[in-house]
């Protein structure tokens, strides 16, 4: 077996990575180690246009969301299964100023295409949204774990995946290229989060990884958007809703923990009063995040044919798409990706 690419982990960075280049044509194979408590099959999958605590526009905002829903929908026929939804995001104003202030930015053409409606007044008698909210557009969450569990069952069904760690696969570099379980590919790319700093080509990168914890429960309270004011809250099916997430940068193992589970249901009573809440799952992530934010792409510096595309935090559901599309034009065409997400913003590291 000859292939273009081996790409390593088959989170979503390589869910989305390896979709491009086998629509562009190019031969692939992927090595995953199909392990429990990656952020991918964790994580609540949001898109948010207008972030933080200060509710500004995310960074790259207009560049990365025209090409969330298309990709994602494209997947979705491709795959013959719905893990896509966009949904509205409300969120509650905190006083009569920040009312006035999105008042005010609903109206500048850089905010408009983002802003579905102002509310002056509360909108739901549950929510404690005494100042009214803001109720976003080009919003919504993407079922990841869905997503990956379908395209895996395709690549198996196309052979195109191994389930295993790179040393069970035996993979080797050998006259330029790399092989693998009786395979041989051109050119090696680490898309598997965190794991791509532990090796030797990018143990050099400065990962910050964020432990995210997030509970399913069951709540009387029934909603099509998604409320979102320090935290999360998607409604599910059968009284049931996601709600996230934590960010812990010192504990970073796999446990649950008591102390995050009181965080998120005291922030959850904070926000609406909508009855009993009882907590019916408690899952932990590790999000494979960098010190500056932003994501790493590009080939590394003195070893042929190796690259990197990952480091995407919290965000990888709306960046994921776009920086996938220039991570084919580094691999195929040689350019390079924007300073900001390349690697070589890093190299002094080395």
């Amino acid at each position: 077996m000859e292939v273009d690419f081996l790409l390593i982990g088959q989170g979503l960075a390589g869910t989305v990575l390896s979709y491009r280049l086998i629509k562009a044509g190019f031969k692939v194979h992927l090595i995953d180690k199909d392990e429990e408590g990656t952020s991918s099959k964790v994580a609540a999958g949001l898109y948010n246009p207008i972030t933080g605590r200060r509710m500004v526009k995310t960074w790259q905002a207009d560049v990365l969301f025209p090409e969330i829903e298309p990709f994602y929908k494209e997947m979705e026929s491709f795959l013959g299964k719905r893990f896509f939804f966009p949904v509205g995001i409300y969120r509650p104003f905190l006083s009569f100023e920040e009312q006035n202030e999105w008042l005010a930015k609903s109206a500048d053409d850089r905010f408009e295409e983002y802003v579905g409606k102002i509310y002056t007044a509360p909108r739901y008698p549950e929510l404690h949204d005494g100042y009214g909210g803001l109720l976003l557009k080009k919003s919504g969450y993407l079922d990841i774990y869905s997503l990956m569990k379908h395209y895996q069952s395709w690549l198996k069904k196309e052979k195109l995946i191994t389930l295993g760690t790179e040393s069970e696969c035996g993979l080797t570099q050998k006259s330029g290229c790399w092989a693998f379980n009786g395979g041989r590919a051109k050119a090696l790319v680490f898309a598997n989060g965190l794991g791509a700093g532990k090796n030797r080509y990018f143990n050099w990168l400065p990962f910050a990884p964020v432990k995210g914890e997030i509970l399913t429960v069951k709540q009387p309270f029934e909603t099509n958007e998604i409320i979102n004011r320090g935290i999360f809250r998607i409604n599910l099916s059968n009284g049931t809703a996601r709600v996230g997430s934590t960010y812990d940068r010192i504990d970073l193992t796999l446990d649950p923990t008591e102390k995050a589970k009181n965080e998120l249901l005291e922030k959850l009573d904070e926000l609406m009063n909508a009855g009993s809440v009882s907590v019916i799952d408690h899952q932990v992530g590790i999000r494979p995040a960098t010190v500056d934010r932003r994501p790493f792409l590009g080939k590394h510096p003195e070893f042929e044919n190796v690259y990197l595309f990952g480091g995407f935090g919290a965000k990888g559901v709306s960046l994921a798409p776009y920086y996938s599309r220039e991570m084919v034009k580094l691999l195929t065409l040689n350019e390079e990706p924007q300073k900001e997400v390349n690697i070589i913003r890093f190299f002094k590291y080395i």
